[in-house]
């Protein structure tokens, strides 16, 4: 009896159609990320018949679920491969035992094992991260593919992917991803500065008068029709909006600051501590310091709730944020959400240092060893006469940092702008160094800031690296264009007073 037909059978998904928004929004969100519509396609196509063809968990949180669902078939697709080598091993090893070569085949089967738990997973404790890492027979199929001129298997590269680098001790998890297979950066992760042996910073509520700050305020500053004591430091206008954003006017008076600096006030110090810490004896005259904005938020003395508007910085990272690998710049940041102009997006992070410590330390350095570029807080030495070098303070994130150690530098038109904002102590040997975005950022895009950096500075602690910005306001003219320096555009800047950084 011939058995009966099935009733119901289950229709394979169809393939993405590329003109459907929906899809093409997927597509161009993979993209960002360096994956190919080709590797997306049989993926998309499973999550959507997986969820009855409904895109709402696709779509979330910036297609994360269609991200971690390909990172997925990369790790099974490794797998596979590795149970398909082991397989023809064995049947190789089978020969060999036909052939009377059972010593020479068990002896390479001990080698493989133990290459095989050296080349296995291996972990960064600091990070908390997993690297995937590929068997020894791939690897020797790999070799062999390289040497008949077959470069398909190379293509596949190590693949890191951490959920979160900051260990929980940030309100978001920030993840990691890495397609290129660099190495994992060591440091340790801090969400706030921390003080490494000399620097004295001092968070007392005695040393806050009741005149500089809101002891009377009541939930939310902003919201008052009379601005409080905490909004004197930005000319009696709070410099953030209802929806804490930066105002454009104060934005703009910052970029200002930064594009044209010579058009803006600068302080020379008697005996400059930056000058002192490279020369002890006979230091230099002092190269001037811009004096900048800066913003007050309330604090503990004050009477307002965390909720008051006027308490941005303090309560840390709100937008989405990943670590990504890049094959000329390595390691750097991007967000994945758009960020409206003025978006506080993090801040600096790392250990306070005495400007004599970082000197010394950096002499101690070795030469090949890449380091963080440290960041002076110096906005406000003109307050002093005289500095003692437990007072002249930098942030230093190459051992200890926090998600800002990524950021990469560009030069003058980058989209990440750096403010200071004071928030524990109202002298300001010490504050908060505050990233915003200068423009409106799009998803995915990657965040950068310009360092400041005088590029002609030999004399400074840690020698300037060589510049890949990509922007065409690029101040190194040590870099090479078509085999030829351009210096004209380091001339061109020099004149216009934009070149070098007091």
């Amino acid at each position: 009896m011939a058995s009966p037909q099935r009733s119901s059978k289950t229709s394979e998904p169809r393939a993405p159609n590329p003109n459907d928004p929906k899809i093409s929004k997927a597509f161009s969100a993979m993209e960002c990320l360096g994956i190919s519509r080709e590797v997306v396609k049989p993926v998309l196509k499973n999550l959507l018949k997986l969820y009855g063809g409904s895109w709402e968990l696709i779509e979330e949180d910036n297609y994360r679920t269609l991200a971690d669902a390909i990172f997925e078939s990369f790790d099974d697709k490794k797998k596979s491969k590795a149970v398909m080598v082991v397989e023809s091993e064995d049947q190789a090893s089978s020969a060999r035992e036909n052939g009377n070569k059972v010593k020479e085949s068990n002896s390479d089967s001990n080698r493989k094992a133990h290459n095989s738990n050296v080349e296995g997973s291996s972990v960064d404790t600091r990070l908390g991260a997993q690297r995937v890492s590929s068997s020894s027979g791939i690897q020797r199929k790999r070799h062999q593919n390289n040497e008949s001129g077959d470069h398909s298997a190379t293509d596949k590269r190590l693949i890191h992917k951490i959920n979160d680098i900051t260990r929980g001790t940030e309100r978001l998890k920030i993840s990691l991803i890495d397609e290129i297979g660099i190495d994992l950066p060591k440091f340790g992760y801090i969400p706030e500065n921390t003080s490494y042996q000399d620097a004295y910073v001092p968070f007392t509520l005695a040393r806050i008068a009741d005149e500089n700050c809101c002891l009377k305020c009541n939930g939310d500053c902003l919201s008052s029709r009379v601005p409080c004591a905490c909004s004197r430091e930005t000319g009696g206008e709070f410099a953030y909006t209802s929806q804490g954003l930066l105002k454009d006017e104060f934005l703009g008076a910052c970029i200002s600051m930064y594009r044209e600096p010579l058009n803006h006030h600068h302080f020379y110090c008697q005996d400059c501590p930056l000058e002192r810490a490279k020369n002890v004896q006979n230091p230099e005259p002092c190269k001037g310091h811009l004096v900048r904005k800066f913003i007050k938020e309330c604090w503990r003395k004050c009477g307002c709730s965390m909720e008051c508007g006027n308490r941005v910085v303090q309560r840390g990272i709100t937008c989405k944020l990943q670590v990504f690998a890049m094959e000329d710049k390595g390691w750097g940041l991007r967000t994945l959400e758009n960020l409206p102009k003025g978006s506080f997006v993090c801040e600096y992070v790392g250990e306070i240092l005495t400007n004599m410590e970082l000197y010394e330390r950096n002499k101690k350095t070795r030469i090949n060893e890449r380091h963080t570029y440290p960041v002076s807080l110096d906005s406000d030495w003109g307050s002093e006469q005289i500095l003692k070098d437990e007072e002249a303070l930098c942030l230093d994130a190459t051992n200890y940092g926090n998600v800002a150690r990524f950021i990469n530098h560009r030069c003058f038109d980058s989209n990440l702008i750096e403010i200071p904002v004071e928030v524990e102590t109202p002298d300001h040997h010490y504050y908060h160094i505050a990233f915003f975005t200068k423009r409106n950022v799009n998803a995915y895009e990657e965040l950068t800031w310009d360092y400041q950096i005088d590029f002609e500075d030999d004399g400074h602690p840690i020698k300037a690296f060589k510049c890949q910005c990509g922007s065409s306001y690029c101040r190194d003219v040590r870099r090479e264009a078509v085999g030829t320096k351009v210096k004209e555009l380091g001339v061109k800047r020099r004149k216009s007073g934009t070149s070098r950084v007091n």
